[in-house]
């Protein structure tokens, strides 16, 4: 059992993966709460976000209920099988993770506010785990689309740190990447608490805040 547990908290390396799939995931036409597209392309002047914090049902609900957010979608990064599903990411073996895609508009909602989201909705001391979900898919990481959101990214996480050691937390292991390819997930799994409410949600905050914007970096 030990054994096995510690499979799944290691990397699979890019020999090891599981192979691609052909055969690109559907997706449904419109998000299930607010009737947005969920591909491209996006209307002008949106951008996009990544993140990864632990199962990604309970994940999506807290950036679709964020203003600003104008669509969101769950699916699969940060590895190496392309086209995987949902039962090969299970195994281990693809290196992806579950991941939400937030699409925002940066005039009604920052980036910041986002990471601000990400950041409290999910403790990032844990590694390869988010509560009882452990295994390299419920890593906490944050897959950047531009320099600028890597810099925010990078000074949040610095602030953020200081705050859990302040309330006795650990180290922080959220991984900063360049965003690689999004995946989309299985139908059933897109805005999946909206259509079973009182569905899974593994999800616990720090109950730590994060300072985030101008204020905080001053």
């Amino acid at each position: 059992m030990f054994f096995n547990l510690m499979k799944k908290v290691q990397m699979v390396s890019p020999d090891r993966a599981l192979p691609d799939r052909d055969r690109v995931m559907p997706v449904p036409p419109q998000h299930f709460v607010n009737g947005a597209p969920m591909t491209p392309p996006f209307p002008d002047g949106m951008e996009r976000a990544l993140f990864g914090l632990g199962c990604f049902w309970g994940a999506e609900r807290k950036f679709w209920e964020t203003p600003g957010v104008w669509t969101t979608a769950v699916g699969y990064a940060g590895g190496y099988t392309a086209n995987p599903t949902y039962e090969d990411v299970c195994t281990g073996r693809t290196g992806h993770n579950e991941v939400v895609l937030a699409v925002f508009d940066p005039a009604r909602v920052s980036y910041d506010a986002l990471l601000k989201v990400f950041w409290e909705t999910h403790d990032p001391t844990q590694g390869m785990r988010q509560g009882n979900d452990i295994g390299t898919q419920y890593r906490s990481g944050i897959y950047v689309y531009s320099d600028a959101q890597r810099r925010a990214a990078e000074a949040s996480r610095a602030r953020f740190a200081e705050a859990l050691r302040q309330a006795g937390y650990g180290a922080i292991t959220t991984e900063i990447v360049d965003a690689p390819p999004f995946y989309y997930a299985e139908d059933y799994h897109q805005q999946y608490l909206a259509k079973v409410p009182y569905g899974y949600c593994g999800l616990g905050g720090t109950g730590v805040s994060c300072p985030v914007g101008v204020a905080a970096a001053e």
